[in-house]
């Protein structure tokens, strides 16, 4: 069957902006120029040091995918749920019906700041109510497709020239796929499902799109028109873009901070609940992180 390469609907420079405290994040989705991309509510691509961080938050009706790329982060929830992202690690998390929950910086001795993107994933209506869960894929789980001596490409999600992923990440369908080249000129593709939004967001180096060039911090968005994404590298050194697509869900999308619904009524709800500590937030009451001040890379060691 022959494949139809898609045609670029949107594209911007993701900019800095504050989040959390003491955070700095380039946001792509989730700004007036990109505002959703379903199931896509937020791409943040940030850079925090202790003591900054995003300290005890709720969530509710998504899930979060968070890719370490430097320094190490901690994670602890109401449930019990703690742990350490290392650089090349991910986490899955399913907040449903209701999470709380902290992410900080490990304290460097290196001095390293943290850096990483993380990604909000709207959950189908059926969905929004269910039991919070964590899927954790390290980096030495995360099988690597080299299609040739320049481009080699770590599959997180999906299937990429013949190489497969690990399976049931998360309940939102996405295919999740790291490119990285070293050489300019190269070419690369990558097919995707019809049913899928798809786009592209550059962290180092650039590549050229339908004869355009896109440079680094570039956020690229895909019309739904064709099953393959094509273009080639760009940019002398390395090069390295995120190919990132997920099923289209038909269902409104309300959003307040961390609280996801489909209609007023049920986010007035979530509200309620949160505030009353019910219906999921019942472990809210009263609960405070142990790292909500920060955590050492010491004391990491035994935060697990």
């Amino acid at each position: 069957m022959l494949s139809v390469v898609r045609t670029v609907a949107n594209y911007f420079l993701a900019v800095e902006t504050k989040e959390g405290v003491g955070a700095v994040v380039r946001r792509s989705i989730g700004t007036g120029y990109q505002r959703n991309f379903s199931p896509f509510l937020l791409l943040d691509h940030f850079t925090v040091s202790h003591p900054a961080g995003f300290p005890d938050h709720p969530h509710h009706g998504q899930e979060t995918i968070t890719y370490m790329q430097k320094g190490m982060l901690a994670h602890e929830d109401f449930t019990g749920s703690k742990g350490i992202l290392y650089p090349g690690d991910l986490q899955f998390m399913t907040a449903g019906k209701g999470a709380m929950h902290a992410e900080m910086p490990v304290l460097m001795e290196n001095g390293d700041a943290c850096v990483g993107l993380q990604l909000w994933v709207d959950l189908p209506e059926e969905l929004k109510d269910v039991a919070p869960r964590y899927r954790d894929l390290k980096k030495n789980d995360v099988p690597i497709a080299h299609p040739n001596d320049n481009l080699w490409v770590k599959v997180i999600s999906g299937t990429s020239y013949g190489v497969e992923s690990v399976k049931e990440l998360a309940y939102t369908p996405v295919d999740y796929y790291q490119f990285n080249s070293n050489k300019k000129g190269t070419s690369f593709e990558q097919k995707v499902p019809a049913d899928f939004n798809v786009f592209i967001y550059v962290t180092k180096g650039a590549i050229k799109i339908g004869g355009k060039t896109y440079p680094q911090y570039s956020s690229i968005f895909f019309n739904v028109d064709g099953t393959e994404i094509k273009g080639e590298i760009d940019a002398d050194g390395d090069t390295e873009f995120f190919i990132i697509g997920g099923l289209i869900l038909d269902q409104p999308i309300l959003q307040y901070g961390p609280f996801v619904e489909i209609n007023r009524d049920r986010l007035a709800k979530v509200f309620e609940n949160y505030q009353n500590h019910t219906n999921g937030f019942e472990r809210a009451a009263g609960w405070r992180s142990s790292i909500k001040n920060g955590i050492t890379e010491k004391e990491a060691a035994n935060h697990k």
